[in-house]
């Protein structure tokens, strides 16, 4: 993981997701799964470019098996769009940089 980008868990899942003030991107992935793996330099591309304005991290579900049966994650990678603590948005699968951006700027 990038310096910006976040590692949210069980532990601090709440107060970093649910509480925050900022729009906040979750990556759900698996250290064993390719398309998580693909993802990884572009969400760490955009929390270095955008920790002012967004919270971005990622989340193990292997971890963290609470929280994304929580949310229903069944496919991973899947991003997660939270704003004011609720899901906003969901993609399931590696998207490109622009299409994350994009979904960011429209919640923000």
């Amino acid at each position: 993981m990038s310096g910006k980008t976040i590692e949210f868990t069980t532990d601090n899942f709440q107060s970093n997701v649910l509480e925050s003030s900022k729009v906040v991107l979750v990556d759900f992935w698996a250290e064993w799964c390719g398309p998580c793996k693909m993802l990884t330099p572009v969400i760490n591309e955009i929390a270095d470019e955008c920790s002012d304005d967004f919270s971005i991290g990622k989340l193990n579900v292997d971890e963290n098996s609470d929280i994304a049966a929580q949310y229903g994650i069944r496919s991973i990678p899947c991003l997660l769009f939270f704003k004011n603590g609720q899901v906003e948005k969901q993609i399931v699968g590696a998207v490109d940089k622009i299409e994350i951006s994009t979904i960011l700027n429209e919640l923000k």
